[in-house]
This record gives C-alpha cells, structure tokens and sequence, in this order.
C-alpha cells in the first residue's frame, strides 16, 4: 500500500487495535502479495504478480522532456513536426536525481521518462537513424538519459518505467501510427519503420534491466493492424512488466480523460478478447474505460493521468512559459487522490522539464506540499484489520471520533466484493450504517461525516466469492 498509511503489520505490534478476524499477510507498495488458496465459487479474473506490484504503487509521475522543449519550441504538447537540428540538444543543467527529488516528496513509487516523443528524437544510445543523442554534442556525443533517469529511480527506491511512441514520429514521418503522415500503411516503408520500432523495444526492454512498465503513447499497432511486432519482444526481455497497451495486450487502461478523475464505481475488469479484443478503441472499451465492466473478464485497471500544469493557464504536459505559475492546488491534488486511488485506479501526475534539463522550482514545491498532505491526512489511524468473509470487525481501543475508511482487496484473488456497508458503533449502541458502496479493489477511500465509534463493521452485502480484506483502517480528523 501507499507510504501514507501505515503499514499494518507494525500498526498491530503496537497493540493499537483488536482484531476480531484472522489476520493477513502485509502488503507493501512494490512487492506481490501471495495468491490464497481458491474457493469453489466461479473463476475469476485475476493480476499478474507485475500488475499487483503497478497497482500497490498507487502514484507514478511521468516526466516529459525533448528535443523541441531543449530547442524552446513550445508547440501544444510538443506537436511540432519540423525537422530539428539535434545541436539544439543541450540542457546544460540537466539532473535526474532532481527530477527524481520531486517524485519522493510525492510519495509516488514509479515514474517514467518520455525516451522518445513525437519528433523521434532517441533520448538514449542508438544507431536506428541518424537523429538521437549520438548527434548532439551534448555530453561529447555520448549522453543516455535513459540510462541515467532509471538509475536515479533505483537510486531512491522508484520503480522504473519508460515511455515511448511508434503513434507519432515526425523525423520517420509517422503521425497516426503510420508513415507518410499517417497515409502509408502497408507499404515498404511502413515494414522499414516497424523494423525500427521493435529494435528500439528491443533496446529499452533489454539494456536498463527491470523496469516497471513500457508505455507506448496511444497504444502501439498489432501486426495484424500493419504495426511493429513487438510484444514478443516485450515479454523476452521484461516478462515480470507491465505491457500498456496495444489490441492485442491492454496491463493497464487509461481512463478515459486527463482531467483527474475515474468513474465511481470503478472495476480492474474489462471486456475480454472474446467481446471484439482488449484494444481502447474498440466498442466494447469505450463505453467503459472511466468505471470498468464489473462481468468482464480481462484484468486491466485504471490508470487516472493529469499533467500538473492543468487548468485555466493551460493543459501542458510539456515546459511552456505561459504556466510556469498553473500548478494544480493541492487540495485538488487531494481530490484527485481520492477520485483515483481511492477508486482502485493509479494516480498519474505529469511533471514538466524546462529547456535547462530541470523540473522547475513551483512544480518540485507542489509535489512536496501534496506528499505533506498526503501524510499529515493519513498520520492518525486508529484502528486497523483484515479478514475473511462477508463481516469484518474493527474493535478500537476507546471510542473516536472517525472521518475516513480505507478498505483494500486482495486483488490476486480477483475483486470479490461487488456492494458493501460500513457500521460503526459506540458502546453497546446498535450499530449504525454510515457508508455504502460498490467495488473495492485494491483500494476504497470512503469519506464519511465526522461519527464517534468504538467499533466499526463492514459488511459484504454483495459478492462474486468469498471477500478477502487485505485491509481495513478508520482514521481520526488529522487536526
């Protein structure tokens, strides 16, 4: 789970809490929760260990740097499509421990660097074409960002991801997913530009070792669509990845907007390949990327992207002056928080790089000030539980005064829980229903109104299996 809330295991060493369930193993952000013995009820759709562990990071930041940015061309978005000279390429104060600064004070646990976006230009060592670093006389020639970005990740324990797009490459003429400007499919030159797109898979893939995920923007096109073979390659060198995302392989899915925010309720399942495959352009998906289908049958969660500078001064995902000061507030960070994370999605938050190769001041501040938050919001848990079945009881040491619940799945049992209440209780009161809802996941934040309970109950009123809470904590107003 998130670094924002404690982990349980010490939690419960501390004697703060009475357990009235059997207890489950901890599950920390980045590692793979055990799978539990099957019930007979109906197979379900199930993670693999790599989308357990994307999913238990709960917040990743995408950082997007190019050539065009290092050029200070501010095109929308980096949609330049004019050829640029790689001379321009010299971010003198370029530091991927500073990038890497900002994401630790976010409490994020993955990022992913922007290897190469719409122009093409290769952010690491490549003979593919004539249009990377090896042209720039930045750093002799000899500079791998790509290199250098994953191991400040591992330096500060941040999973690694990296990005990259075969959707739009202005130097091979690609825009569309296909060469010409999008009107070449099928021809010898679309078959050239698929030989370079798997070989830079291939290069991503097999030279930075382990990475978190590959994200190809847009998706990347099937073979059978006339795009790039590559998830064979994908899954040679990165099998313990996740895949995001093509017709054929969909780890994760995208929301639906980048505004923040995913549907409510909101389920990991998807329509599978039998409703017409597992691609976001297809029927079957676009009718359900903000709240998932809860019958369908291919495990894909929701990934929530927001760039950081988002509102009245701009949507950029990209450096451009006119939002040096369009930080989203932090309490609309917080929101989003809980409109993602606490609706079983990842939460996303793209930080810009200026053309001097930092992320500037104003943004590093504001993912301090939303990683603050973030603790101070969740430093006073007092009760916290797991268990097995369709009741589970949370005895607190006295009576509190409680504002919100988090409730967790163990998602490599599949989402069991379909619609849930939540009781509190003070002394030998009744219980008292003070929340309800569907679909749990990895995890549920229900914000209630201020109640004092000496116990809380949740109640699993309907269900696919037998429930399997990883977690189930209340929390007191933080003051």
């Amino acid at each position: 789970m998130h670094n924002s809330t404690i982990n349980r295991r010490d939690f419960l060493h501390r004697g703060t809490a009475h357990v009235a369930t059997a207890m489950l193993g901890s599950a920390a952000a980045g590692t793979v929760r055990a799978a539990r013995p099957e019930s007979q009820d109906r197979p379900l759709p199930k993670p693999t260990p790599a989308q357990v562990t994307w999913q238990d990071c709960e917040i990743g930041l995408i950082y997007h740097f190019d050539l065009a940015i290092a050029s200070k061309i501010f095109a929308g978005n980096n949609t330049v499509r004019d050829p640029l000279d790689p001379v321009n390429y010299n971010p003198t104060k370029l530091d991927t421990d500073q990038w890497i600064e900002a994401a630790k004070a976010a409490g994020a646990k993955y990022a992913v660097f922007t290897a190469t976006h719409f122009n093409g230009f290769m952010q690491w060592q490549s003979d593919l074409y004539p249009f990377g670093l090896k042209q720039a006389p930045w750093r002799g020639g000899k500079g791998d960002v790509v290199g250098d970005f994953v191991e400040s990740c591992r330096k500060a324990d941040i999973l690694p991801g990296i990005y990259f797009s075969t959707h739009r490459n202005a130097y091979q003429t690609v825009w569309g997913h296909y060469v010409s400007w999008g009107k070449g499919r099928g021809t010898e030159k679309q078959a050239a530009y698929n030989r370079i797109a798997e070989k830079q898979t291939e290069e991503l893939c097999s030279r930075y070792g382990k990475l978190v995920q590959i994200w190809y923007d847009a998706g990347v096109k099937t073979p059978e669509q006339g795009g790039p073979d590559v998830l064979p390659i994908f899954d040679k060198y990165q099998p313990d990845s996740v895949f995001y995302h093509s017709a054929q392989r969909s780890d994760h899915r995208w929301i639906g907007n980048e505004s923040g925010h995913a549907g409510y309720p909101c389920w990991s399942t998807m329509p599978g390949h039998e409703q017409g495959g597992v691609g976001h352009n297809t029927a079957a998906w676009r009718t359900c990327l903000h709240g998932g289908d809860p019958d369908g049958t291919y495990w894909s969660p929701g990934m929530v992207d927001v760039p950081l500078r988002h509102g009245r001064s701009g949507h950029d995902w990209f450096y451009h002056p006119r939002s040096n000061q369009g930080q989203i507030p932090t309490a609309e960070l917080l929101q989003m928080y809980d409109q993602s994370v606490g609706r079983n999605c990842n939460f996303v938050v793209g930080l810009v790089v200026n053309p001097d190769g930092l992320v500037p001041e104003p943004d590093m501040k504001r993912m301090e000030e939303f990683g603050k938050a973030l603790q101070h919001r969740f430093s006073k848990p007092v009760g916290q539980t797991a268990g097995r079945g369709s009741v589970v009881e949370l005895k607190l040491d006295q009576p509190r005064t409680i504002d919100q619940i988090v409730i967790q799945e163990d998602i490599a049992g599949g989402e069991r829980v379909r619609k849930y209440e939540i009781d509190a209780r003070v002394g030998g009161d009744p219980w008292r229903k003070i929340a309800q809802g569907q679909s749990v996941g990895h995890k549920r934040i229900e914000r209630v109104e201020p109640v004092e309970a000496a116990a809380l109950r949740l109640r699993v009123t309907e269900k696919q299996a037998e429930p399997i809470i990883d977690n189930f904590t209340a929390y007191v107003p933080p003051g």
